[in-house]
């Protein structure tokens, strides 16, 4: 079985479940060794690395605020020192704090865009600092991957989340603006923009049928994504087969960013 990362080195953050879990089992199948970092339970994340390595796979789990820059720079460290460094880094941790925008607090503010967005960027950093660092190995055309996991909401407004919507609104300029500093250097940095995926997080959107079906009205491919689809994306992305692929956002949502509301004219 082709295994397109073999022998290369993964860390995803907030990967103890919801997507950031269907993204470390698709790289872990892809061949990839798989750091899976979590932030306040250990339990999750050790039960995944153990699923990754009873499959014949390697994983570990390791803790970490990617909000803090202290707990990242350990949580890279802790990578190095098992596997020697890192080819692949997807920069998933994120969360939700939702209110009416003249209720929105100033502490719920600043906990999204920390976790989302700055999170994002101490993590890249610390990425493209150790690609840096060790040079260019023979795994892989690149000399290091950062995919930045984003959300359709980095272009579609969304009233009662604007702290969520702003940090995702700014994980695209980011993006974009590290590519564009380090595709010289052979470091490709992409983003993913899921659109409603099955996970707990928006159980309350397609646990029951009428709220499926309301939500489906939003997507012109007629089904929910699953992390599988998003996992799969971070495959290729990851992989040399999206070589020349550098400073894109890949959106998975089933044609959510098609505007469905529209299609009748409005």
């Amino acid at each position: 079985m082709h295994k397109p990362l073999a022998g290369q080195i993964a860390l995803v953050t907030g990967a103890s479940s919801g997507i950031g879990e269907g993204v470390a089992h698709a790289l872990a199948d892809a061949g990839a060794h798989v750091a899976i970092n979590y932030h306040a339970h250990a339990e999750p994340a050790e039960k995944l690395a153990a699923a990754i390595n009873g499959k014949g796979g390697e994983a570990f789990a390791v803790g970490a605020d990617v909000a803090d820059e202290t707990q990242v720079d350990a949580m890279f460290d802790a990578v190095v020192r098992r596997w020697g460094t890192l080819d692949i880094v997807i920069a998933n941790s994120g969360l939700q704090q939702d209110a009416k925008f003249t209720e929105l607090t100033l502490a719920d503010w600043r906990k999204v865009i920390d976790t989302n967005l700055t999170g994002q960027f101490l993590t890249a950093q610390r990425a493209v600092r150790e690609f840096e660092r060790r040079g260019m190995r023979d795994v892989s055309k690149a000399l290091g991957k950062v995919i930045c996991m984003s959300s359709v909401h980095e272009v579609i407004p969304w009233a009662g989340h604007v702290n969520y919507a702003a940090s995702k609104g700014g994980i695209q300029m980011m993006m974009k603006s590290l590519a564009q500093e380090v595709a010289p250097q052979r470091i490709r940095v992409n983003g993913i923009a899921p659109g409603a995926i099955r996970t707990p997080i928006n159980r309350d959107a397609w646990d029951r049928p009428d709220q499926l079906d309301k939500l489906l009205t939003l997507i012109p491919y007629g089904r929910i994504g699953e992390v599988e689809d998003i996992g799969r994306a971070a495959v290729w992305l990851a992989s040399d087969d999206s070589d020349y692929v550098v400073g894109t956002t890949l959106f998975v949502d089933g044609g959510m960013t098609l505007y469905p509301g529209f299609a009748d004219n409005g």
